[in-house]
C-alpha cells in the first residue's frame, strides 16, 4: 500500500507490545489507524494522540473479539470513522503456557476464539472493504509456538494449536483471496517488552538459546509487518516470516 494514498490500517490488540509498535511505525509512514482495544481505553487514546501528532487520523475502538457482534461492529466503525480499510493486522492474542492437566475448557475456548476464530471472521467481514481500493493486505501474527513443538519457550497445547492454525489459515486465505488481497503471517519468537514480567533468569536463558544472542523487541516485528503491508512486498503472499533471531530453524 502506498502511504501517500492515506491507506487505513486496522490493528487489533494495538495498545501494548507488538501492536503498539506496529501502530507507531505505520503512523510514521502515513497510514490512518483504527486502534482496536479490549479494555485498555487510556492506552488506545494515548497511541491515537501520538499518531495524530504525526499528521494522520486515528480512532480507538473497543471490541471483545470473542463476540461475533463486536467483530461486526468493529469493522463497521472503522469504515464509518475513517472511510476505508486497506490493511488488516490480526495482532490481538492470548498466551498460555499451562500444562495439559491445567487446561480448562474455558482456557481452550478463549485461546482458540481470540487467536484463531476472530482473525478468520475479521478477514471474512473485511474482504469487501479490502477490495475497494487496489490490493488489500492482511497480516496475521502467528508465533514460533505454532511452527514447532519445541519453540524454545513454554507454550500450552491450545496456544500452540491456535497459532499453528493461524499459519495454515494464512495459506488458505492467501490462495482464496488472491489476486486482489495479499495475506501473510509473521511468527515472533521471544519478544521482550518494557512492561513484561520476565525474570532476569528467564531473559538469560532465552538469550542463550537464541542464535543471535539477544531477545527480540516489538520494533523487530513491527518493521517486518511494515514491509509486508507495503508495495515492496507486492509479490509476496501466503508466507510466514519468522522474527525470532534463529530460535526455530526449519
Amino acid at each position: 500500500m502506498a502511504a501517500t494514498e492515506r491507506s487505513t490500517a486496522l490493528i487489533t490488540g494495538a495498545t501494548s507490545g507488538i501492536g503498539r509498535s506496529i501502530a507507531r511505525i505505520l503512523a510514521e509512514r502515513g497510514y490512518d489507524l483504527a486502534l482496536h482495544y479490549h479494555t485498555a481505553r487510556a492506552a488506545a487514546d494515548e497511541i491515537g494522540r501520538r499518531a495524530c501528532d504525526l499528521g494522520v487520523r486515528a480512532v480507538a475502538i473497543a471490541a471483545d473479539l470473542r463476540r461475533d457482534e463486536d467483530i461486526a461492529r468493529l469493522l463497521a466503525e472503522v469504515t464509518r470513522e475513517l472511510g476505508r480499510l486497506d490493511v488488516l493486522i490480526n495482532n490481538a492474542g492470548l498466551y498460555s503456557a499451562a500444562p495439559i492437566a491445567k487446561v480448562s475448557p474455558t482456557l481452550w475456548d478463549d485461546l482458540l476464539a481470540v487467536n484463531l476464530r476472530a482473525p478468520f471472521f475479521l478477514v471474512q467481514g473485511a474482504v469487501p472493504y479490502l477490495r475497494m481500493h487496489g490490493q488489500g493486505v492482511v497480516i496475521n501474527i502467528a508465533s514460533d509456538g505454532g511452527r514447532s513443538a519445541r519453540p524454545g519457550f513454554p507454550v500450552s497445547a491450545p496456544y500452540a494449536a491456535s497459532k499453528a492454525g493461524v499459519i495454515m489459515l494464512t495459506r488458505i486465505l492467501a490462495l482464496q483471496l488472491a489476486p486482489d488481497i495479499r495475506v501473510n503471517a509473521v511468527a515472533p519468537g521471544v519478544i521482550a517488552t518494557p512492561t513484561d514480567a520476565m525474570s532476569a533468569t528467564a531473559r538469560e536463558k532465552y538469550t542463550a538459546r537464541t542464535p543471535l544472542h539477544r531477545l527480540g523487541e516489538p520494533i523487530d516485528v513491527a518493521e517486518v509487518v511494515a514491509f509486508l503491508v507495503s508495495d515492496r512486498a507486492r509479490f509476496i503472499t501466503g508466507q510466514t516470516v519468522a522474527v525470532d533471531g534463529g530460535l526455530v530453524v526449519d
